[in-house]
């Protein structure tokens, strides 16, 4: 049986290169919408309703294909925190994060005409105790302005990240195994991606072959 058209419904490098690991032919898109929180709207709802809400308009762009489409925020103490407004803004969420834990959420939607199939992954993150100069030569490199929470789990200097609980790619906005089941749902003829995506990441995973079995 041959594969609907895949389009990822993402801008994201990271996203991008994560969903290049099932080795299947993905094109890409844009997904603007307005992501702003409703009044009181919990981390967990938000990345429901806009993953489901980028999944629809690229099933009205492209009404034939299959769409996947993910959002993903991290909240300290259930607030969010987004990407930072500008250097300064950029140290003083290092320096709120350093030594704690906190969670990514993820919203990941598979769509296909009026059929979605939304999942929300949680993974519980713990920052090491990094100093007020690794912070000022992380910022300093520029790579905190586009990243929600100001860090990138995978950034070789820094290493901001004691340890995680949960899946490791769900922090780099795509949990890889979660999206294998729901692609599954909808039939595509794809490989289970833990073994690729712990080769890429360089990383032991605990947590895929329960994922991936539906623990």
């Amino acid at each position: 049986m041959q594969n609907p058209p895949l389009i990822l419904a993402s801008t994201s490098p990271r996203r991008r290169e994560l969903i290049t690991l099932f080795g299947l032919e993905f094109k890409f898109i844009s997904a603007d919408i307005d992501e702003a929180p409703r009044a009181g709207e919990p981390p967990a709802e938000l990345v429901w309703r806009l993953s489901r809400a980028k999944a629809a308009l690229g099933v009205h762009k492209s009404p034939d294909a299959l769409i996947v489409a993910a959002d993903t925020l991290v909240a300290l103490d259930g607030a969010i925190l987004g990407k930072p407004k500008d250097s300064a803004d950029a140290t003083r969420m290092l320096q709120r994060l350093r030594a704690r834990a906190h969670v990514v959420y993820s919203g990941v939607t598979v769509a296909q005409g009026a059929r979605q199939i939304t999942q929300v992954v949680t993974t519980t993150v713990w920052m090491r105790e990094y100093s007020d100069a690794e912070i000022a030569a992380y910022v300093a490199t520029g790579d905190p302005l586009d990243k929600a929470a100001a860090y990138a789990i995978q950034h070789a200097a820094f290493h901001p990240v004691a340890r995680i609980d949960g899946c490791h790619a769900n922090v780099m906005g795509l949990p890889l195994c979660h999206l294998y089941r729901a692609l599954k749902a909808f039939g595509v003829a794809v490989a289970e991606p833990d073994r690729a995506c712990q080769a890429h990441l360089k990383i032991v995973c605990p947590v895929a072959r329960g994922i991936l079995s539906g623990q």
